[in-house]
């Protein structure tokens, strides 16, 4: 196979941006929701514009202590944006985010990189990183939805044990798909990255099961365990 990648060059980059921005046109002449999507579509060029710059460092790397700080850093950002429905209670609700965030994400990334890549050493930055990220993003956005409609059902004065269950139905409606539609609507971003680099379809479908299995487990049981944590003291 060709282990060559295509070069984007800026000009064709630019034309990527083309259906974003007629979304925020949409958007602008709706009047509704066009700060936070500019803000994003900067904040996620700007960011991934250094990240480059960083990841080059990064994954140079002869010492855990760079990881660890990396891993923290993740945790910390993830489970602030995850409270942005929130705001008013990102105080008061973050710790108990980063709390589920690092130990159910953690959890699955130490079992994924020790038990199944079995990584040498432990803290190889070029698998520990990406996989990390993965973890964390997706785990921030379902305890992030499972946060907003967990309280949203206590404001609607339904119990506790209610609230939970719809909190986390809802919460996992987008992992739930992804996986009911993986190989049938869409190839995920790390076998597509990885057939794109020249690796055996074969070899990248096995990879796709370990990060879809890692997304589901990490996503579901953050959610579960800041919803429990969540519990109102008046309800134990």
């Amino acid at each position: 196979m060709n282990n060559s990648v295509q070069t984007i060059s800026i000009v064709h980059l630019a034309i990527a941006f083309v259906p974003a921005l007629v979304f925020v046109a949409v958007l602008v002449r709706w009047s509704t929701g066009v700060r936070d999507a500019v803000t994003a579509l900067l904040r996620m060029l700007v960011q991934l514009l250094l990240i480059g710059y960083v990841l080059a460092y990064v994954f140079e790397a002869k010492t855990p202590t760079v990881i660890v700080v990396v891993l923290a850093v993740m945790i910390t950002a993830a489970a602030w944006i995850a409270l942005r429905p929130l705001p008013g209670r990102r105080t008061d609700l973050y710790l108990k985010v980063a709390g589920a965030l690092a130990l159910a994400g953690g959890g699955t990334l130490i079992l994924v990189t020790q038990g199944v890549l079995q990584l040498e050493p432990w803290f190889l930055p070029r698998y520990v990183v990406p996989l990390a990220g993965m973890i964390f993003a997706n785990s921030m956005n379902t305890v992030s939805l499972a946060a907003e409609r967990f309280h949203a059902e206590e404001l609607a004065g339904k119990d506790y044990v209610d609230a939970r269950e719809t909190a986390l139905r809802a919460a996992m409606i987008p992992t739930i798909n992804s996986l009911l539609a993986v190989g049938l609507v869409s190839l995920p971003g790390m076998m597509t990255g990885q057939i794109l680099s020249g690796v055996s379809p074969l070899i990248a479908a096995r990879y796709q099961i370990v990060v879809m299995c890692m997304i589901f487990g990490a996503s579901g049981l953050s959610s579960a365990l800041y919803l429990a944590w969540a519990r109102p003291v008046r309800s134990a």
